[in-house]
């Protein structure tokens, strides 16, 4: 029998239109989220194409799970940005250290995790930037947490939807947030 919240994701069957995480030493089920969550997310894909082919990065949109480092957490983030060797934890898990870049859209059910839980998540994880796009907000906007010092992001820079943001470098790239307006 599982016992603690990681031996539970381990032993979970595929569970289809729900993800799983474990924030906190806390198994989380939630139901994935609503089509236009899903398009904030390949909106986010296809303007990163230009900088993913130049650098023959990897570019996934919710559908690989991310080893914390450390507490050996996994979690599901809406989009990933890896180089194509990062390494992994098992079979089916990249390894936090490893990534360029996270992105999470947030919904109305995942709001406070978003938010609040896992910037110091991935910050300790060790991925680089951390991407919060977050249209249910007032006004909507978009948030990029970057440089990392002692397991914490010390950078952050917040842009109402509309307004371009920079993101930093590995990626070096200007977003055109407006691709997220509703």
């Amino acid at each position: 029998m599982p016992v603690t919240a990681r031996e539970m994701f381990d032993a979970l069957p595929p569970l289809s239109g729900f993800r799983a995480e474990v924030i906190e030493g806390n198994l989380i089920v939630s139901p994935v989220g609503t089509p236009e969550h899903a398009d904030h997310a390949v909106a986010l894909l296809v303007a990163l194409l230009p900088v993913i082919n130049q650098h023959g990065w990897r570019g996934r949109l919710g559908s690989v799970d991310v080893c914390i480092e450390g507490p050996l957490d996994p979690v599901e983030p809406d989009f990933v940005l890896a180089p194509a060797d990062c390494p992994r934890w098992g079979d089916r898990e990249l390894l936090s250290s490893g990534l360029i870049m996270v992105a999470e859209v947030v919904s109305t059910n995942s709001a406070r995790r978003d938010r609040e839980d896992k910037p110091p998540l991935y910050a300790a994880g060790g991925v680089p930037i951390y991407l919060l796009i977050d249209t249910i907000a007032e006004p909507p906007s978009v948030t990029v947490y970057s440089g990392i010092d002692d397991g914490v992001y010390r950078t952050t820079a917040t842009v109402p939807v509309g307004t371009p943001l920079r993101l930093p470098a590995p990626i070096d790239f200007e977003l055109d947030t407006s691709i997220f307006k509703a």
